[in-house]
């Protein structure tokens, strides 16, 4: 009787090109993973455009990974998002979130943080831009959806740092939950 090992499926809850291609680098490293098929799904976050609270931005990450959870082996969510932060000097920094949802539970992980310039958080803030809007007002890039490319954040460290890298680091730490499942 013959015998195969199915493909293990996995879905990203976007169609944002940069957060799938992270999803598809990042599991290469992982055996257990780097053998598995990665499909971006079009799905709605339930959240604001630009969220401006991190338990937000956690809750999008989370209704991503949830609502793309159909014929799946694994389902991620992917969120970015500001939050104050006391003593930076707009009052606001930026974080990744990842949400893994394995179909009873939710594995989560942060990139790191960073503050967008000034008038970037003010635009935001105040005329409830989006950041690749802000982003462009401010003469930063002329991209219509910079998240797309290499972000913001790609703008501000010239490259060393891109949108992927970011969501790349998020990935890593949701993923500590899944090499190590003895441990949570």
């Amino acid at each position: 009787m013959a015998c195969y090992n199915r493909l293990m499926i996995i879905n990203v809850g976007t169609k944002n090109p940069a957060k799938i291609e992270a999803v598809w680098e990042i599991i290469k490293d992982y055996d257990f993973l780097k053998d598995a098929a990665v499909k971006g799904v079009a799905v709605a976050s339930g959240i604001s455009e630009q969220p401006l609270v991190l338990e937000e931005t956690l809750q999008g990450a989370m209704n991503r990974a949830k609502n793309a959870w159909h014929d799946c082996d694994l389902s991620f969510g992917l969120e970015s998002g500001m939050f104050p932060v006391a003593h930076t000097k707009t009052g606001f920094m930026d974080v990744g979130v990842c949400a893994i949802y394995d179909g009873r539970q939710y594995h989560l992980g942060f990139s790191s943080c960073f503050e967008y310039p000034k008038e970037v958080t003010k635009l935001v803030l105040q005329a409830g831009l989006n950041i690749s809007d802000a982003s462009r007002q401010t003469g930063l890039t002329e991209h219509e959806y910079i998240g797309h490319a290499e972000g913001t954040i790609g703008i501000l460290t010239k490259g060393r740092v891109t949108r992927k890298d970011y969501t790349k680091q998020s990935i890593a730490m949701a993923l500590i939950h899944l090499e190590n499942p003895d441990l949570y």
